[in-house]
């Protein structure tokens, strides 16, 4: 018996190696690869939708914007290229939800601080009393890092058709002001390609501890785009 394998033991380890390639290819398959849904206007709930923008099914895109941080530096989607992000609106005066909100931020910026693919922008839904100044402090006092986390200002109706035109996360007020509206306490991950991919609750930790496997699974699949 030890004569036959000695004398056929090329043709053994030709096997072995082709039997362990074969269920190596079989375990990949049957693993699901990673996935994100990706969000369209007439996904989410209307209340948080723009009415001119309720009806889209497809090509839903965060438009351009042209916003000033808390440097007095104007950002705009080239600051954002290549990059995921995770987006929110905000105003510095609140004392509900926007600071457990922005700690919560602090944390995926924690997170990922060295990460260069992953950054983060904060938009004020106050841009009157949000000035530059005013935004300088509160990252400060924050501890937001500059070259990964943006608090931006500027002008109030690009804010407000920002988020519910494109970011789909702010209600109206309801008593006609124009362009006024409250923020919610959604975060929004947003991939290389500006779509939407998933909404959480800001204020949720839980929900923070999914967003930031998320954002992992994210990078996973836009890793597989760059290689095909």
């Amino acid at each position: 018996m030890l004569d036959f394998f000695k004398k056929y033991k090329f043709f053994w380890i030709f096997f072995f190696v082709l039997t362990a390639t074969i269920c190596y290819i079989i375990f990949t398959l049957l693993i699901p690869k990673p996935s994100l849904p990706i969000y369209q206007p007439n996904m989410v709930n209307a209340e948080l939708v723009d009415s001119t923008v309720q009806y889209i099914r497809k090509y839903h895109k965060i438009s351009d914007f042209k916003l000033i941080n808390q440097n007095g530096d104007t950002i705009t989607q080239e600051n954002y290229k290549d990059k995921i992000y995770i987006a929110d609106f905000f105003f510095t005066t609140c004392q509900t939800i926007c600071p457990i909100m922005t700690d919560h931020m602090a944390k995926i910026q924690e997170e990922f601080k060295n990460d260069d693919e992953i950054m983060l922008l904060s938009h004020t839904v106050t841009p009157s009393i949000d000035t530059v100044a005013q935004l300088k402090r509160y990252a400060v006092k924050k501890g937001v890092l500059d070259h990964k986390w943006n608090l931006v200002t500027g002008d109030k109706k690009q804010i407000y058709d920002l988020a519910r035109k494109a970011y789909l996360v702010a209600k109206t007020q309801g008593d006609g002001g124009k362009y006024d509206m409250v923020h919610t306490e959604n975060f929004v991950l947003v991939d290389k390609q500006k779509r939407i991919r998933k909404f959480y609750d800001g204020t949720d930790p839980e929900a923070i501890e999914e967003l930031i496997e998320d954002v992992k699974i994210l990078k996973q699949i836009e890793a597989q785009k760059e290689v095909q």
